[in-house]
């Protein structure tokens, strides 16, 4: 639905066929992936080991001298498997999908629109012409009292045609055809007199008429996909590092380029004035080594160069930060091929000892323990790469927030699990703080 709502005009009014909007739909759903998996693997663990333990199957297991470990050994593995889909998916399948999705979105941006005539409505999407109709007929194809403005000739509303009435069918699907008849058409003349301020124009009258409109750019033509694989969202891990080191490259190579020119720039100005380099010397005793007349002309250049060499510099600033910015875009779509799986163990490590601990199955509690913890996974994951983008943060911990607040988490609640400890009994929390104070209490009342 996001999906939709975000592209809805430029779906609205082209005439696509359902077998189109399903394709696109398809493509765009892989990028969900990185958001329903994690929370498919958090749910399911949850409910499977919630469900196990209101049963009392774990007590039974356990009973038998199976432990809690043993009894996620599977689940371990599965979970294990389901992180090298996930990355294998990340890194080959959806950078394809990102590529045909994008592809299918750009030239479904610009088909243009279908015909559309609305009574009283000039309609202009076709090319050089401006037509509207007073109205239309039940059979959608009889149209009458006309107006076409035709700028074919480009020289603004020279020419317009009136007709009582007009027809308007297909000849194939390439060709529209719009027969008018019993109309005028009017062209003024471009040798109009200034002096009698009169205004030629040539008028002709038909009984009938032919306009034929070539539509073979309604259609949706397809683009070479080639186009848009420099985009960073449809590389695959080699591809990505390939680019990396080339940009790399050309940040450095920018950076030095900009220092050769300023110390050029420098070099052109002591020809300039005639001055060798002067250290870190005041500025009257600078001047002093000069004579007199040569003082404006040294002030006059110095200023020129620092106003040059504030506006480089601006310039170039600018051009690194953007340089620095495209570059840490490939370094986010490198960190996020691994995050994916990461994110999977880990709310796995957070799901199974939960549901253990909890031991409600269905769709009840877990689901509201699995949107809390997934709403946090969510929110983290989010904000780190915000701020990875805005060069707020490095990349390495905008990307891997989420990871490192959750998997302190996983550990607890796995440790808990497979201790049998009453996680929601506060007072064992308290007692450790309890038995401190005692001590203290009593080697200060033994004083």
């Amino acid at each position: 639905m996001q999906f939709l709502w975000k592209y809805i005009d430029d779906l609205v009014g082209k005439g696509l066929e359902w077998l189109v909007i399903g394709e696109l739909m398809f493509y765009a759903s892989a990028s969900l992936v990185a958001l329903a998996l994690p929370l498919s693997i958090l749910i399911s663990s949850i409910m499977t080991m919630g469900s196990m333990g209101e049963h009392y199957e774990l007590v039974s297991l356990r009973a038998s001298g199976i432990s809690l470990r043993r009894v996620m050994y599977p689940l371990i593995i599965f979970s294990l498997l389901t992180s090298i889909l996930a990355f294998y998916f990340s890194n080959n399948l959806l950078p394809i999908a990102n590529l045909k999705m994008g592809t299918l979105l750009y030239d479904i941006r610009h088909k243009k629109p279908t015909m559309d005539l609305r009574p009283g409505i000039f309609y202009k999407g076709l090319d050089n012409y401006a037509i509207r109709v007073g109205s239309k007929g039940d059979d959608e194809i009889s149209l009458y009292d006309l107006m076409i403005y035709d700028h074919t000739e480009n020289k603004g509303n020279n020419k317009v045609i009136l007709a009582d009435s007009g027809r308007m069918e297909f000849e194939g699907d390439r060709y529209l055809l719009l027969t008018l008849f019993s109309g005028n058409s009017y062209e003024q003349q471009d040798n109009r007199s200034r002096e009698e301020k009169t205004y030629p124009h040539m008028r002709s009258e038909f009984q009938k008429e032919v306009i034929r409109f070539d539509m073979s750019e309604f259609g949706l033509s397809r683009s070479n996909e080639e186009i848009f694989k420099d985009n960073y969202k449809m590389q695959s891990l080699g591809q990505l590092s390939t680019n990396i080191d080339t940009l790399k490259l050309n940040l450095e190579e920018r950076k030095v380029n900009y220092y050769e020119n300023l110390k050029r720039n420098f070099i052109h100005l002591n020809k300039d004035t005639g001055s060798t380099f002067l250290g870190l010397k005041p500025y009257d005793s600078a001047l002093s080594l000069f004579e007199h007349p040569q003082h404006a002309r040294i002030v006059e250049a110095a200023l020129n160069m620092a106003r040059s060499t504030r506006s480089y510099t601006q310039s170039a600033r600018d051009d690194v930060k953007a340089r620095t910015t495209r570059l840490n875009r490939y370094w986010i779509e490198v960190h996020r091929k691994f995050t994916l799986s990461i994110a999977c163990l880990i709310l796995f490590f957070i799901g199974a000892p939960l549901g253990a601990i909890i031991r409600k199955g269905g769709l009840g509690l877990p689901t509201v323990f699995a949107i809390i913890f997934f709403l946090i996974y969510y929110l983290l994951s989010i904000t780190g790469e915000k701020f990875a983008k805005e060069g707020l943060w490095t990349v390495f911990e905008g990307m891997w927030l989420s990871s490192m607040v959750l998997l302190p988490v996983g550990l607890f609640l796995t440790y808990k699990a497979t201790t049998d400890s009453k996680i929601f009994e506060w007072e064992s929390y308290f007692k450790p703080i309890a038995r401190v104070i005692k001590v203290i209490a009593t080697k200060m009342s033994g004083k």
